[in-house]
C-alpha cells in the first residue's frame, strides 16, 4: 500500500455491525508512500495507522498518486 499526504483512508468494519472507519492520510511516516500514516479520522481523533487487508486508500483526484 503507497499513498501521500491528502489521501484518504477507508478501514471496513471486520465483524458484522462494526462501521466502516474513515479519515485523511496527514503524514507518511514510512519510505516512498509505505505505512505507518498520521491519520486525521473523521471524528477529529489522529493516530498513527498501520494498515491491514481491510484498509483502502483512495487517492486524491488531482494529486500525486504513489503506485
Amino acid at each position: 500500500m503507497r499513498a501521500v499526504t491528502g489521501d484518504e483512508l477507508l478501514v471496513r468494519g471486520r465483524h458484522v455491525g462494526d462501521v466502516d472507519r474513515e479519515g485523511v492520510i496527514v503524514e507518511v511516516h514510512g519510505q516512498d508512500g509505505a505505512a505507518p500514516y498520521l491519520v486525521r479520522w473523521k471524528d477529529g481523533h489522529e493516530s498513527v495507522f498501520m494498515p491491514s487487508s481491510d484498509a483502502l486508500v483512495q487517492h486524491r483526484s488531482g494529486g500525486q498518486q504513489a503506485s
